[in-house]
């Protein structure tokens, strides 16, 4: 990537107000369509929103881009349909036991409403309030219940694959963890016995970092340069000792799903945010603070460096950085991306989520003094902006109900649309890529009109 260091926030608020209008027809066009008992909206064929049964992990984003979309224009059409939605269809989701995608649903949805309210933007009600914490509460214990403990005496949240199996984009989805203890929560086991659930967003933060995110330190003959990412680390759920890495939507093991890395960009960005406004001995027993911000630090900077040497110049990476077709693109960071090429998909949903990362983990830097990497980041995050908020990207067909456009979801499995006449999924979209395109611009008009940064726990 070449990050634009000219950029800043106010210079987007033109494209991000063109961005609005169309989002407002078409996240009001898929309401209204959609019939929830054909199950949830997870991508676009030929334009129009269906299904495909694996988890149900975006209905929370389906509803999530509607409150943003209050949150950003003030229109309470919105706000009407993300709040009713939310109380209407929600509440299985928060008591969950076989996915490890709380986070994604929950905060995008209840965590989005009790912000607003808190922020003033939506009038104050005790009891809708409580309704919106208790929500979060329940999902943030369910979540660390799905537990494997591992031989080093930490552990992780397991993925919907099973005791064994550790994913990279619950990195993302820690948070509802995260929230629910600041709400005073724990998880109950057996004996009355209190779980702290930040004692287990430490755990997985740790667990993650050490396995799924590699350094450049020789742990297999691929491991050269820091910043690779494996989709899925195995384990013996028997003694809880790590076996290899994995990859369920990746090319292979040892490349790079595009996606994974970003949830781990954005996840551990966040993270820092949260860990870095912790009291030390709220952490102590869990792990010294300085330590664990170093190692969350170095996740995602080791992943951010990745990235801007694998995705082009606007921002857009290859779906695989490993994927067959990429080295007949040569050295390809300093070129324009093209999602109407015919030998490997790109995916602007990994660019998405990276952008918000870019951003927070600039911030972030921004505040400890690092100013080099801070600057570097955040033209990062404003140059992915600026190529989403544009035609080929942008979705600017009012029959096309997705917003951010050339999403892959699962290349290994073809589950992705390709268009008659083209040989590689191109010109769909996706719930996810829609609402974290949603959650980076919400970023950048904060900071160009100066009003509150969102953060999960505040």
């Amino acid at each position: 990537m070449r990050p634009l260091r000219h950029l800043h926030a106010a210079r987007l608020l033109p494209a991000i107000h063109r961005f609005l209008d169309l989002s407002a027809a078409k996240i009001a066009d898929l309401d209204r369509a959609w019939n929830p008992a054909d199950g949830t909206p997870v991508f676009t064929v030929k334009g129009r929103y269906t299904t495909r049964g694996w988890t149900e992990w975006t209905q929370g984003f389906q509803y999530g881009c509607a409150i943003l979309q209050y949150d950003m224009t003030g229109e309470r059409r919105f706000l009407k349909i993300g709040r009713e939605r939310t109380i209407a269809r929600m509440a299985p989701h928060l008591s969950h036991v076989g996915v490890h995608d709380h986070g994604f649903n929950t905060l995008s949805t209840y965590g989005n409403l009790r912000r607003l309210m808190l922020e003033g933007r939506i009038p104050f009600d005790r009891r809708e309030l409580e309704l919106y914490e208790l929500a979060i509460k329940v999902s943030g214990a369910v979540q660390a219940a799905r537990w494997t403990r591992t031989a080093s005496g930490r552990g992780f949240i397991h993925s919907f694959n099973g005791p064994h199996s550790l994913f990279s984009d619950t990195i993302r989805s820690l948070r509802v963890l995260g929230l629910a203890h600041e709400l005073g929560h724990v998880l109950m086991a057996e004996g009355d016995r209190p779980i702290s659930l930040l004692g287990r967003l430490v755990d997985h933060a740790v667990t993650t970092a050490l396995h799924n995110v590699y350094y450049g330190e020789g742990r297999d003959v691929f491991d050269v340069v820091p910043g690779r990412v494996a989709h899925e680390s195995i384990f013996n759920p028997t003694d809880g000792r790590y076996r290899c890495p994995s990859s369920q939507q990746g090319y292979s093991p040892f490349s790079t799903w595009t996606r994974g890395l970003a949830w781990i960009l954005a996840g551990y960005a966040e993270q820092l945010e949260y860990l870095a406004q912790l009291d030390a001995d709220a952490l102590a027993p869990f792990m010294e603070q300085d330590e664990l911000l170093h190692l969350c630090e170095r996740a995602a900077v080791a992943a951010a460096e990745f990235y801007l040497q694998h995705s082009f110049a606007d921002g857009i990476p290859f779906w695989d950085t490993g994927a067959p077709g990429v080295q007949a693109f040569g050295k390809y960071a300093g070129q324009a991306s093209d999602p109407d090429n015919d030998l490997e998909p790109v995916d602007s949903s990994a660019a998405a989520i990276c952008g918000q990362g870019y951003l927070r983990l600039g911030n972030y830097l921004a505040a400890r003094g690092d100013s080099a990497r801070a600057s570097r980041y955040r033209a990062a995050a404003l140059t992915i902006a600026q190529t989403l908020l544009a035609e080929p990207y942008l979705s600017t067909k009012p029959r096309h109900q997705g917003l951010t456009l050339h999403v892959v979801y699962h290349r290994p499995n073809g589950w992705d649309y390709v268009p008659r006449g083209r040989k590689i999924p191109c010109g769909e979209a996706a719930m996810w890529g829609d609402y974290h395109t949603m959650e980076l611009l919400l970023l950048i008009q904060r900071e160009a009109e100066q009003k509150p940064y969102p953060q999960f726990f505040r």
